[in-house]
């Protein structure tokens, strides 16, 4: 069985390191660490540009890519799309 990296681990680490003592973290499982990529991979299917330069690498390996390099903003649950 191959290893994914980054993990969901490495993943939630960056997602969170901006979340100060005492706040909810803006991922709080895989689940929504799979989620939150599966959405970016869906925008950049439907034509949204690549946040990051990976030639030849698939939609959902880009989105997990982009949310390990934070140039994705996770929005937490309640909160609006702007």
């Amino acid at each position: 069985m191959a290893m994914l990296h980054p993990t969901y681990n490495d993943i939630m680490e960056v997602v969170n390191k901006d979340v100060i003592d005492g706040e909810e973290p803006v991922i709080k499982s895989r689940y929504s660490v799979v989620i939150a990529a599966a959405k970016r991979a869906r925008q950049i299917i439907d034509g949204a540009p690549e946040l990051i330069s990976e030639p030849d690498k698939k939609p959902l390996s880009v989105a997990v890519d982009e949310l390990y390099q934070g140039k994705v903003d996770i929005l937490g649950e309640g909160r609006d799309e702007k």
